[in-house]
């Protein structure tokens, strides 16, 4: 129905004058609300006609085969029937007073039997035919003029929401490659048709009335292609096809050859006048037809690259995730744009999903998780000075936004990323190898010969200050779990301590000069870390703050780390060096983040965890 346009003005006979050859039950308007019932209320149009029969007021149904999928707006009654089964439609059409129709089908067969249907409950039919009137919608409006019931017949010329077969090549090279882009068409927004549906399934007018549905101007399929342009801020640039290339493309999207063809014929013969125009739309609703250049800025957006973002719409549980297709960013002055070979997971992104983070770091929703990044430059913005697309980063995304196929990053807070690990491993050392830099020499001023008791140390943070202790050459006491003890001697602990063993006194031996703290512990947890450190020692955690009881001769540094683009490059320096390896636990799909939220709040994670778009 929407691919196609037809450019002579139809054969005008009785039903385009307003007469019905079988006058319509035609009654008085319900008083109070409502009710009408929406078939396709999922797809381009049925969808606008559920908002506008709910911002009307009306109680509204939705006809869908599959409820659970329809994910229709609140306060929709979605009931299961289908257009195939007519007996399926009678709980459907109970009380309802009209009925929105569009017939989805190549042939009329069974229309007559839902129509009849139909016509045991409703007072009237809103049928959404074409103007191209192929020969099942004809029989179908015929079917409807002869339903006993009030009607109204829409026969909307060619869509504006056709040009969204052209978003592919509009997103990938600016380039509309179609034939016939001299012929005519008059665009009518989605937007209108559905307006004007509803004032016909709700208002007394329109009855017994076939309606012809046009945008306010005549253009060419070309000038729609530079329009879309201007709505990008582009150059979009029509490249005409072969007539049995455009053909063949029609075949691909799954069209049926008899449809093609008669496109193809509707297209060369508007090539001689220009498309005719109406302005039932303004008649109906008051208010004139939008334009293409409307309806071009209003979908810029689905023309633009797209990508593949775990965003958050709302705060909650691990289910919050959802892995949405969006527009690809477009980097501002300072920015790149970077290809994303992996995120990677901290445990701090669960307590800003569940909420629990909304005073300490607010952000806009819906938002897309992951503060760790590394890939490959493919945009830069203006003033970036240093990086340039195929430059392989690594960094530190504040913002969010690394658990995406690509991600905006500032220039000047990323590094180059380690030569000697895979460019997805490099993922895990941004956030936790800053964080274990930072407790390591700046909060904890680790040095050779000192004594250091790691908390947390078979966590993402942990696997670093292990190591960066290490570097510093001080004597490393590491409290893991007994699922990470291994791995943790092998990063080259002098002592694991399993912290399921019991009190941490006994199993430590003699008191150290500094505790790190790195794992979120109950306050009594935290307490007892305090005697494991000597008269004078210094306690400093990354995570719980570890208080210090009166008359206790320690002190301790609760650290919030921060982005420091030198100290990645040190760390990365490290990495090539072979003193610090990059130990990524697992790794996983993007599609996967909601698991790997649920499996740490089920227990704490061992190691860094990467995901891969």
């Amino acid at each position: 129905m929407s691919e196609q346009s037809t450019h002579q003005p139809p054969e005008q006979g009785p039903r385009e004058q307003g007469r019905q050859e079988e006058g319509p039950r035609e009654q008085p308007p319900e008083q109070g609300r409502p009710t009408a019932l929406v078939t396709g209320a999922t797809g381009t149009v049925g969808r606008l006609v559920v908002d506008g029969l709910l911002a009307a007021g009306a109680e509204v149904r939705a006809l869908s085969r599959a409820p659970e999928r329809a994910a229709l707006p609140a306060g929709v009654r979605v009931l299961r029937g289908d257009l195939t089964d007519p007996a399926s439609l009678r709980a459907a059409l109970g009380g309802a007073d009209a009925v929105f129709l569009l017939w989805p089908f190549a042939g009329a067969e069974g229309a007559r039997a839902v129509l009849e249907e139909t016509a045991r409950h409703a007072r009237r039919v809103v049928y959404l035919s074409s103007a191209a009137v192929r020969e099942h919608e004809r029989e179908v409006e015929r079917l409807v003029e002869r339903s006993g019931i009030g009607w109204t017949v829409l026969r909307p010329h060619a869509l504006a929401a056709n040009a969204r077969r052209w978003a592919d090549g509009v997103r990938t090279g600016g380039v509309v490659r179609e034939a016939f882009g001299a012929a005519t068409t008059a665009p009518v927004d989605e937007r209108d048709v559905a307006a004007v549906a509803v004032r016909a399934l709700t208002g007394d007018g329109q009855l017994g009335a076939v309606l012809e549905l046009t945008g306010p101007r005549s253009m060419t399929r070309s000038e729609q292609a530079g329009i879309l342009g201007e709505a990008l801020g582009r150059p979009v640039r029509w490249e005409e096809a072969g007539e049995p290339a455009a053909r063949q493309q029609m075949l691909d999207r799954g069209w049926p050859a008899a449809a093609a063809d008669g496109v193809l014929r509707d297209l060369a013969a508007s090539l001689a006048a220009p498309a005719v125009i109406t302005d039932t739309v303004r008649e109906v609703t008051g208010a004139p037809a939008l334009s293409f250049h409307d309806w071009a800025r209003a979908h810029a957006g689905e023309f633009r690259p797209t990508m593949r973002a775990a965003r958050i719409h709302g705060f909650g549980g691990p289910e919050v995730i959802r892995v949405d297709t969006v527009p690809r960013p477009v980097p501002g002055a300072g920015e790149v744009l970077i290809r994303v070979a992996a995120t990677s997971f901290n445990p701090t992104e669960a307590a800003l999903r569940a909420g629990l983070l909304r005073d300490l770091l607010p952000v806009a929703l819906p938002y897309t998780l992951g503060w760790d990044v590394a890939g490959t430059v493919v945009g830069t913005g203006p003033d970036v000075t240093g990086l340039a697309p195929g430059d392989r980063v690594i960094g530190r995304v504040d913002a969010g936004g690394g658990g995406a196929e690509y991600a905006l990053a500032p220039a000047s807070l990323l590094a180059a990323a380690p030569r000697t690990v895979p460019l997805a491993d490099a993922a895990a050392i941004p956030l936790a190898g800053l964080t274990a830099w930072q407790a390591v020499f700046e909060g904890a001023r680790l040095g050779a010969g000192q004594r250091v008791l790691v908390n947390g140390a078979g966590g993402g943070v942990g696997v670093f200050a292990v190591q960066l202790a290490k570097h510093a050459g001080a004597e490393v006491v590491a409290v893991a779990g007994p699922h990470s003890a291994a791995a943790v001697a092998r990063l080259g602990a002098d002592q694991v301590v399993d912290r399921t063993a019991g009190p941490l006194a006994g199993a430590v031996g003699r008191p150290v000069d500094v505790v790190l703290n790195l794992a979120p512990v109950a306050p009594e947890a935290a307490a007892a870390l305090v005697p494991l450190v000597r008269p004078g020692g210094l306690l400093v955690s990354v995570a719980t703050p570890v208080p210090v009881p009166p008359g206790v001769d320690a002190t301790a540094v609760h650290l919030v780390a921060r982005n420091d683009a030198r100290q990645l490059a040190r760390l990365v320096r490290l990495v090539d060096s072979g003193a610090l390896t990059v130990p990524v636990a697992a790794s996983y799909p993007l599609d996967e983040l909601a698991r790997v939220h649920r499996d740490s709040e089920a227990g704490p994670a061992r190691g860094k965890i990467t995901l891969v778009p």
